[in-house]
């Protein structure tokens, strides 16, 4: 049964724009069928690494990492053993260079938080829920704010400049000022990559801009799916189907 929204998400968002009736079952509906994977499995115990050592918390970082690894490896329904195993060693290549990039990148930082909570009104009685993976705060009275991404190679730069992903970092930076009262021009966003199969540079650091005309571009795309939400305009995209999971089910025929 579908339930009133209260909030909305940037991977909300994502699915909407992937297709609006995916948007309602998964979360209107709650049919959500994805539990995740060896690669989410992977990211969650990675990032939970980068928490730890960027609040200076008294963690070995490897030994720790399996551990979290394991943990969330048991809570799938399945998954590939033969590249969990691979991806266990894979990290060893990454973990020894989050915190030197990091300092090599924003020397004489503070960290301001981490896994920052964001619920800010959107609009349409509907709140903005998210979470900036770290913000850091600079001599000179900038804000840094940073979202981890576990992937295998790397981004192009296509990907780099994709603004459905960079979007994300967009709209991070919009409410982390609304709710903050910092002025959007002392802000700087960033991804850092955690690359698992690269030959060198594992953990690649780069700035996404996010001046006032992209982010009135983020806000009108939000705003128009907040909109046809609101209105239950829940048309099926065809075009999307192929990955889908819910392709040739009940839900969706």
């Amino acid at each position: 049964m579908s339930k009133q929204k209260t909030h909305i998400s940037y991977s909300e968002l994502k699915t909407w724009l992937e297709c609006p009736h995916k948007h309602k079952l998964n979360y209107i509906d709650r049919l959500k069928k994805f539990t995740g994977n060896e690669y989410t499995a992977f990211g969650k115990a990675l990032h939970e690494v980068c928490e730890k050592q960027c609040n200076d918390e008294p963690i070995e970082p490897f030994s720790f990492f399996e551990k979290q690894f394991v943990k969330e490896l048991k809570s799938l329904d399945s998954f590939n053993e033969k590249m969990a195993v691979e991806m266990n060693s894979q990290s060893k290549a990454i973990i020894p260079l989050i915190m030197p990039k990091l300092k090599e990148q924003f020397p004489k930082y503070e960290v301001g938080a981490t896994e920052l909570a964001l619920y800010e009104p959107a609009g349409n009685d509907l709140f903005f829920k998210g979470y900036i993976d770290l913000v850091l705060k600079l001599p000179d009275e900038k804000y840094i704010i940073l979202d981890w991404k576990t992937c295998s190679w790397g981004w192009d730069s296509r990907k780099k400049s994709d603004k459905m992903i960079t979007y994300q970092l967009t709209l991070y930076k919009h409410f982390f000022c609304q709710s903050s009262g910092v002025d959007p021009k002392n802000v700087e966003t960033y991804f850092a990559l955690l690359k698992r199969t690269a030959k060198k540079d594992n953990v690649e650091i780069f700035r996404v801009t996010s001046g006032p005309k992209k982010t009135n571009n983020a806000l009108k795309f939000m705003n128009r799916a907040l909109y046809n939400i609101k209105k239950k305009n829940y048309i099926k995209n065809r075009l999307s189907c192929k990955y889908c999971e819910f392709k040739k089910t009940e839900y969706c025929s």
